[in-house]
Order: C-alpha cells, then sequence, then structure tokens
C-alpha cells in the first residue's frame, strides 16, 4: 500500500514533454487532451509489450518487431489495441536507425485507438526521453512536497484562530479548491465552507460519511468516490467522536490526501475537545484538584470511576507533543502527560489498551481515583518489565488468592518498612526490578537504563545491607514479599 504520509510522485503531463525543445517530440495520431499524463517511461520491442506493460507508460520502441508486410494486414491494428488495453498512456516511436518515417498504418490505427503517438526525431535517445521524464517527475514531486507542506502549516495556524474548526474547514477548502464540510454525529453538517457543491453530489459525500462512521469493529477510517466529475472523500475523526470530514473537489491533485488528511487529526482534536462539553468538565476537575478537592471527588467529572494509568515510551524518542496526543487517542483518552522520556495517560476501566505500533506500554491494575499514585507507580514497573523483556505491553499482574492474602496489609507493610529499612529508594527499586527479572543481571540493566556492572554493584550493596545471601530461595522469597507490600515512599518512588 503506498504510504499516504507523504504525497505519491504526481504522474507527468504528456504536454510538459512535448514542450521539451531539447528533445523535439511531435504528437503525430491520437487525441490532443492536456489531461493527458505519463507515470513513467519503459522501452520495449516485443511485438506483444501487453505482459510487461503496468499502465500509465510512455512507450517507446523503433519498430524493430515489425515485420515488412506490417502495413497490409491488422499488425498495427492489433499492436495498438493490446498497448491500450494494457493502459499504455502513449506511444513514441523513433525514426532510426529501423525506419526513416512513422508508417501510415501505425498512424491510423493510434488514431482509431484513441492513443497519443509521439514522433521521436533520430537526435533523441530513448534513455534521454526516459530522463526527461524523472526530471519532470521530480520537479512535480517537489513543487507538490512544497504545496502540501505549506498547507500543513496554514491549517496548524488556523487550528489556533478564536473558531477553529470553521477556520481549519476554510483553510482545507481553499487548499484543495473544493468543498470541505463537517458532519456531527447524527450525521448533521455542522459547519461547512468552500465552493457550494451541486447537490448530487452533495447527497452522494453524506452518504459516503455514513460508510466511514465508526459502528464496530472493521469500520474503515476513510473512503473515496465520485460523484459526476467531483471527487469526494470522508474521514473519520477521532476514536469513536462520531465526527466526520466530507472533502469535494473537482480537480484532484496527488497531495490533497495527505492535506486532507492533517486537516482530519486536527479536526479531531478540536472536536473531541469539546464533544458534549468533556474539555470543560477536565477544566472543571482540574481547577477542583489544585484548590484541595480529593481525587475520588472530581472523577466523576472525567466520566469513569476506575481508571488505568499507562506509561508509554517511543520506540524512537525522543517523543514530540502530536505523538503523544496521538498515542492519547489511539487509547481513548485525551487526559495525556508527556515527560521528558515517557508519556503517561489516564484511561477509563473500561478501554483495555492494546498494544500500539512504535511503542512499549506498562498498564497498571484498574483502581478508584484516590488510588491514581499507586496505579502509577505499577506502570511504570510494568513499563520496566515491558522493556526489559522487549515485549510491546506489560500488564500488573491481576490479583488472585495467595499466601500473601492470610497476612493483613498493615502488618505487612510494617513488615516491608522494618526489613527494607537499609536500603535507599534506588537500591529497594534495583533490588525489586532484578528479583522480578529472575535475577538476570542483563534484563535488569535494560530496564533501569544503566550498565549491568552497575546493578552487580547495586544488588552487592543491597546484600551486604541487609545481611542477606540472595542466592537463597527463601531470602528472595520474602524480600520480593517485602518489596510487593511495601509503600512508595518506603522505597523512594
Amino acid at each position: 500500500m503506498p504510504d499516504h504520509a507523504v504525497p505519491p510522485t504526481p504522474p507527468v503531463p504528456l504536454a510538459a514533454l512535448l514542450a521539451r525543445e531539447d528533445l523535439g517530440l511531435r504528437q503525430i495520431a491520437g487525441p490532443v487532451d492536456a489531461d493527458t499524463v505519463i507515470h513513467w517511461a519503459h522501452t520495449s520491442e516485443m511485438a506483444d509489450p501487453y505482459p510487461y506493460l503496468l499502465g500509465g507508460e510512455l512507450l517507446l520502441s523503433a519498430g524493430v518487431h515489425v515485420p515488412e508486410a506490417a502495413g497490409t494486414g491488422t499488425y498495427f491494428d492489433d499492436y495498438v489495441g493490446r498497448i491500450v488495453a494494457a493502459g499504455g498512456a502513449a506511444l513514441g516511436f523513433g525514426l532510426a536507425p529501423v525506419h526513416d518515417t512513422v508508417p501510415r498504418a501505425l498512424v491510423e490505427a493510434c488514431d482509431a485507438h484513441g492513443l497519443p503517438l509521439l514522433e521521436v526525431p533520430p537526435r533523441t535517445t530513448f534513455s534521454g526521453v526516459a530522463r526527461a521524464v524523472w526530471q519532470l517527475m521530480a520537479q512535480a514531486r517537489l513543487a507538490e512536497l512544497r504545496r502540501v507542506t505549506e498547507a500543513q502549516q496554514s491549517l496548524a495556524a488556523a487550528a489556533a484562530r478564536p473558531d477553529p474548526v470553521r477556520a481549519v474547514l476554510r483553510q482545507l477548502a481553499q487548499r484543495v479548491g473544493g468543498h470541505a464540510v463537517l458532519y456531527g454525529p447524527e450525521g448533521t453538517r455542522v459547519a461547512a465552507a468552500g465552493r457550494a457543491v451541486e447537490p448530487a453530489a452533495g447527497r452522494a459525500l453524506a452518504a459516503l460519511a455514513e460508510v466511514v462512521r465508526p459502528t464496530g469493529p472493521g469500520t474503515p477510517t476513510s473512503a473515496t468516490d465520485t460523484a459526476g466529475d467531483t471527487r469526494l472523500a470522508a474521514y473519520a475523526l477521532g476514536a469513536g467522536h462520531g465526527f466526520v470530514l466530507g472533502v469535494a473537489a473537482e480537480q484532484h491533485r496527488s497531495g490533497d490526501h495527505t492535506v486532507a488528511s492533517v486537516a482530519a487529526v486536527l479536526l479531531s482534536l478540536l472536536t473531541g475537545e469539546h464533544q458534549s462539553g468533556s474539555g470543560a468538565a477536565r477544566s472543571s476537575a482540574l481547577v477542583r484538584l489544585l484548590l484541595g478537592a480529593e481525587p475520588h471527588a472530581v472523577a466523576p467529572l472525567l466520566g469513569a470511576e476506575t481508571w488505568l494509568v499507562v506509561h508509554a515510551a517511543p520506540d524512537t524518542p525522543p517523543c514530540d507533543p502530536v505523538a503523544a496526543s496521538a498515542l492519547g487517542a489511539a487509547l481513548g483518552s485525551p487526559l495525556v502527560d508527556l515527560g521528558q522520556d515517557v508519556v503517561r495517560v489516564l484511561v477509563p476501566a473500561d478501554r483495555a489498551p492494546d498494544a500500539q505500533t512504535g511503542w512499549t506500554l506498562g498498564v497498571s491494575s484498574p483502581v478508584p481515583a484516590g488510588e491514581w499514585p499507586v496505579a502509577d507507580t505499577q506502570a511504570s514497573r510494568a513499563l520496566a518489565r515491558a522493556r526489559a523483556t522487549r515485549t510491546p505491553l506489560s500488564r500488573h499482574g491481576a490479583h488472585r488468592p495467595a499466601l500473601a492474602d492470610l497476612v493483613p496489609g498493615d502488618t505487612a507493610r510494617a513488615h516491608a518498612r522494618a526489613l527494607l529499612a537499609p536500603l535507599t529508594g534506588t537500591l529497594a527499586e534495583t533490588l525489586r526490578t532484578w528479583l522480578s527479572l529472575h535475577g538476570s543481571w542483563d534484563r535488569t540493566a535494560v530496564a533501569l537504563a544503566v550498565h549491568r556492572n552497575t546493578v552487580r554493584q547495586r544488588i552487592a550493596r543491597c546484600a551486604a545491607l541487609l545481611e542477606a545471601d540472595l542466592d537463597d530461595a527463601d531470602v528472595r522469597m520474602e524480600l520480593w514479599f517485602a518489596l510487593r507490600h511495601a509503600e512508595p515512599s518506603d522505597s523512594g518512588q
């Protein structure tokens, strides 16, 4: 599949190639259409080039394959028919070294089949024609990349204006030279900008928007169609918001999909922020927390009673705010905190995260709002374990009945404080990670982002301070029990 993050190379108008004076090409048959484009040049002397064409080519031939009696039969008609059937865009016929003129029967066949026929003069080599095609394609690609970059910048600026949704739609419509409309969750037109479209095209665009509106797993996130000469596209916004962006334009350029996709991302963030007052609710929750309210008191404003904390590390750091916001959208939560090395996301417990391409995730157990700090510690440790084991996602273990349940929580925590008292926070966390990874020096070093010799030194220091033999399974079990029940302050978290 093509990578839509970068616009594909635009095709070359045949007229632009004919305008190259250094080539001296001349069209002698077939329709003269300004919309005729070529995607590449291909040389072949096969009598039947059909199996070797992909479509969109300027096929170049010196007529080596042409038999002497070709002009009296159906040879050229069959030949041109096969080129057209393969999707060839045009035929270039070289006047040297085999033929002094273009065969009349070939000219007639190209006129009959509607295939542009170019006469290539003796001084022009086929490699020179191919090089000119690639030069024109490179120039067109550079111009398209510049256009897309400028469009992205203008869309981002529009998103910062006082009426950002309408500003983005106006800018999008201007950049694609058409019409842009935002449909709400119920299919109603929320806002629109740009040129008016024909009623039939408007109905077709509204119907296309329903195709991408999220209805369950497998719903496409974008779709395209045509209505007469108008090209239509629809993009679902966000993770289940229900908003859809529709775009209609008569002229289609290769970078328009990229431009529309950028607008869709911006509108996804804007509509997600304001849908159902969720942005105002989050602001209210933040203000109440700053004024001293307890987390459990403000949690209902955020729409959930139990939560997961997710710690995420990018596979290719550093992470930027846009990538962090995109991760939050993928996990179904706008509550994102971008740290120096880790992105933290607060996710409602009913939206259990899946692995995300390009990220390593650590996920806490579900907790009520009052236990967010505990879940934060769990997620941090789960991320460290995921890194050490090189897995894309690690979840904090679900609670199951165990021997540890026989010890009251207060008693277990008091025992942990007494046993771990000699250890600093760094040493306790190193010991915890080392034990969780079955004493692996290398995995512990990866999890803690330190050298393996540092791990050995810290574990040796732990053994000395605790006056314990860490090779003894009973000792390890007791320490693991204590570390599991230690409060964050007991281990310097």
